[in-house]
């Protein structure tokens, strides 16, 4: 008997958070990589415009409303997804976004709104796809997580809440699917050029920067693009079963010191 179930040729992936940054880049890496995909997010029109890129280059996709943070959209979008292109394969869970408030000044409801997207959300997704996968003894779960685990930075508290809990339930669920098949995976960018936070006003972005600086979270200018994310994810899904990329880290590479 093989030790593994092999992959199967058809792989197909639920990516959330696809309509735009790291979600968009990973729908479109995936998809060149020849999984079929389904895209989901509140956007929906960016969503079919992607779709419709990737049908145009000759893969396979379709797009369906998502919010993470409500039970019954998952379970439609889930649905939608696997009517169209069969059992998932292959979950990337990156749904979210974030406000520019210190702690004590962010209102409860919005923090626990914010923990309802991306930690919550992450739990509605493994609820819903995980026991199909665990069942046919294969699967990838990737969740997208933060540098901000290991570092925090400030006026992100509800985020960083939230992300250390996604870590968390990811390593806890490393050791409850370890032998049935399924991998568990955190992918934990650092500062990355998204939508997140290009809502804040010229002088909110000043302060968090310099605060940022203050704090040593912001060593050099440059950022990762949300293809360097991307890419990533597709090597983690893609490692030949036998090994596991439990955590992979993405950092931007500074830039090139002056000759002395």
């Amino acid at each position: 008997m093989p030790r593994f179930d092999p992959h199967p040729e058809r792989r197909p992936a639920v990516v959330t958070g696809a309509s735009s940054g790291i979600g968009a880049a990973t729908a479109t890496a995936l998809a060149a990589a020849g999984h079929p995909v389904a895209l989901g997010a509140r956007r929906l029109e960016r969503c079919e415009e992607l779709a419709a890129t990737i049908r145009a280059g000759g893969g396979e996709a379709v797009a369906h409303p998502l919010d993470v943070g409500d039970t019954g959209s998952v379970e439609a979008f889930a649905s939608a997804a696997e009517d169209a292109l069969g059992p998932a394969e292959v979950v990337v869970s990156g749904a979210g976004d974030l406000d520019a408030a210190r702690i004590h000044e962010l209102d409860p409801d919005e923090f626990a709104a914010q923990v309802q997207v991306h930690l919550v959300g992450a739990h509605r997704l493994v609820s819903r796809f995980v026991p199909g996968m665990v069942a046919r003894r294969r699967g990838d779960v990737v969740f997208v997580s933060s540098d901000v685990v290991r570092v925090p930075r400030t006026r992100m508290g509800a985020y960083v809440a939230s992300k250390n809990g996604v870590e968390g339930m990811a390593r806890a669920m490393q050791m409850e699917l370890e032998g049935t098949g399924v991998r568990a995976s955190i992918v934990r960018p650092g500062p990355t050029t998204t939508g997140m936070g290009m809502g804040w006003d010229a002088r909110t972005t000043g302060e968090v920067l310099d605060e940022w600086v203050k704090w040593g979270a912001a060593r050099h200018p440059y950022f990762l693009r949300p293809s360097d994310v991307a890419a990533a994810i597709a090597a983690v899904v893609s490692t030949p079963r036998g090994s596991h990329l439990s955590l992979v880290e993405i950092q931007p590479e500074a830039p090139l010191e002056e000759a002395q």
